[in-house]
């Protein structure tokens, strides 16, 4: 297989379904094999989104995963997600990638957040005679910058600034989830022509998804108006909002909220549901990914908010809206960002953050709303999110920024 048929994609977060997020390289993985490409993932072996850690005892181990070739690099723990630790654990995942012998000539992706392997990458791509490709799924060190106490004239801001300028100017092209982040690209030395717009996926072909476990089934209401969230129930996720205004409808016995997740904010909620002695908010928990369809299936309407960030004015693109979409389910948009992807599928309901009155008009909208209506708006989302959205069509789309 030559070179310009394998692909190389560096990021320390990347996962499989078998240890946890992330997901997105690995479904992209998945529809270039399909596709006739070779694919390898270098991930790191300790990221906090993983639910079990794959088992790396040297430097570096290769493991074959549903034919995609992974290579771990044995990382450092940390113990939370900002903590020095984890900038530590960049670090040394950037370092040991200058010792990894084991990899063949192809073209090279380096995926942020970490920005330490653009260098290495850029220097595996010359030696390759390669492209090189530079991808942005969170634009660091703004995001940082912006969402913690460090200043743009910190240090480590001021080193990974570096790291980000260089990405831009030396990559073929810019790979970018977000729609409106072109501008700040620009800004710090990408030429404009490389530009490229690669969203967040989804795997759309059809596979019979895992029945409900029982013990999650028996705890959902038959009969009522289901308004659903699946997910990370953090602070980001912003599910004040959903009980709140599930306080103001709990004189409506035919509207019930469920709340499907684990996360740092659920045992607050809980307690809070209880103070509020709501009776129409259901608590349920974790399930495993594949089983998610066929809880999507069993609600009418689902939900999605986020705490409102100036970063977000670059566009969000998040995975939770695309199973909501390919569930064909009406869906609740409370997210200020630079995008409105419910908006553009014309497949429900936006609304202002925390305006709770807003927010249950749109829900009593919702539920006196015919039938056909709902399943429509539902369609309209399946629709859009196989033709823009599918990891099929956004794999088409990477082979061809690399065969151009």
């Amino acid at each position: 297989m030559s070179k310009e048929k394998h692909i190389t994609i560096i990021n320390q977060y990347i996962g499989s379904p078998y240890h946890g997020m992330e997901y997105r390289h690995y479904y992209l993985a998945k529809n270039l094999i399909a596709l006739g490409y070779k694919v390898t993932l270098v991930s790191g072996s300790y990221s906090h989104l993983f639910s079990k850690l794959p088992k790396v005892q040297k430097s570096f181990i290769k493991e074959t995963i549903d034919s995609i070739d992974y290579i771990w690099v044995k990382v450092p723990r940390y113990k939370s997600s900002k903590s020095i630790g984890r900038i530590w654990n960049m670090f040394c995942f950037a370092y040991k990638l200058h010792f990894l012998k084991e990899l063949m000539p192809s073209t090279i992706i380096v995926s942020s957040p970490s920005l330490f392997p653009v260098k290495i990458g850029k220097k595996w791509a010359n030696r390759f005679g390669t492209k090189y490709l530079f991808e942005v799924r969170d634009i660091w060190p703004k995001t940082l910058v912006e969402l913690s106490s460090l200043t743009s004239f910190h240090p480590l801001i001021k080193l990974m600034e570096h790291y980000e300028q260089y990405a831009y100017e030396s990559a073929d092209k810019v790979i970018s989830l977000l729609p409106e982040a072109k501008e700040h690209f620009v800004s710090q030395g990408m030429k404009p022509d490389k530009f490229v717009y690669l969203p967040n996926g989804i795997e759309t072909r059809e596979e019979e998804s895992p029945l409900l476990p029982l013990e999650i089934k028996e705890k959902i209401p038959i009969g009522k108006f289901l308004i659903g969230y699946s997910g990370t129930i953090g602070i980001a996720n912003n599910l004040d909002y959903l009980i709140d205004v599930a306080e103001t409808l709990k004189d409506n016995e035919d509207i019930q909220f469920l709340i499907l997740g684990q996360g740092g904010e659920k045992k607050r909620l809980m307690r809070k549901m209880v103070e509020l002695d709501l009776t129409n908010v259901t608590f349920l928990d974790p399930i495993e990914k594949e089983e998610i369809p066929a809880f999507l299936q069993m609600i009418d309407v689902a939900f999605i908010s986020l705490l409102p960030k100036k970063i977000f004015r670059f566009g969000v693109s998040p995975n939770k809206v695309f199973d909501y979409m390919r569930a064909k389910k009406p869906i609740i948009w409370a997210i200020e960002a630079g995008n409105n992807l419910v908006n553009d599928a014309d497949c429900g309901v936006s609304v202002p953050l925390d305006n709770v009155m807003a927010l249950q008009k749109a829900i009593l909208k919702l539920y006196r709303m015919e039938r056909g209506m709902l399943e429509e708006l539902g369609e309209n989302g399946y629709k859009f999110v196989q033709m823009h959205h599918s990891y099929e069509m956004l794999a088409k789309k990477l082979i061809k920024i690399i065969e151009d």
